[in-house]
Formats: structure tokens, sequence, C-alpha cells
């Protein structure tokens, strides 16, 4: 059994991943390493709105970032995000399957 602290610390990892932007950030940069200017764009969301939740997901371990020139690059954990994705996604589409088959039977 984990201890309570590594259960509070499992607990704030899954808050991490419970908030939209930062889900929504995470599936661009799967598609690869970008700049905040980039994310504004395709997002819509302010400069320091991206730069907080970029932020924390550095602070987690799911994003990095390197400089080239005077711009930031963020890049996602790519294995580890493609991971969990894989692992939702998964778990989803077994739940909308017993659903349907919930719903066929009736």
């Amino acid at each position: 059994m984990p201890s309570p602290e590594l259960l509070e610390e499992f607990s704030q990892f899954f808050r991490l991943l419970s908030e939209p932007a930062r889900l929504q950030l995470l599936c661009h940069l799967r598609r690869g390493p970008t700049d905040v200017s980039s994310l504004m764009e395709a997002t819509g969301f302010s400069q320091s709105h991206i730069s907080r939740q970029l932020s924390q997901l550095q602070r987690a371990g799911l994003v990095s970032c390197e400089r080239d020139g005077v711009r930031l690059i963020y890049r996602a954990d790519t294995e580890l995000v493609e991971e969990l994705c894989a692992l939702v996604q998964s778990r989803m589409k077994q739940r909308l399957q017993q659903q349907l088959a919930q719903l066929q039977a009736a």
C-alpha cells in the first residue's frame, strides 16, 4: 500500500491532468515541439495562461523546454504522454463498448 505522502503525489498528478487546458496543450505538443506563440494561435489562450499551464506540466515532467534564440520551444515527453493517452483511450473505449452492449441488450 502506498504511503499517504505518495498517495498525495498521485493525487496531485491526476489533478494536473484534470485541467482541460493542460490536456489541450499536451495534445498540441504530441504533434511536435512548438513555441508559445504557435500554441496561442492554435488554442486561443493568452500567453500568460499558456505559460502557467506549461510551467505546471514542466514541473510534473510531462513537458520540457529549450531556448532557440529568443524563443522557448516546448516539447512533450512523447513516450509518457503517448502511454497515458493510450491507456485512457483504451479504458474509455472499453467503457463505451460495455454501455453499448447494455443498451443493445435492453
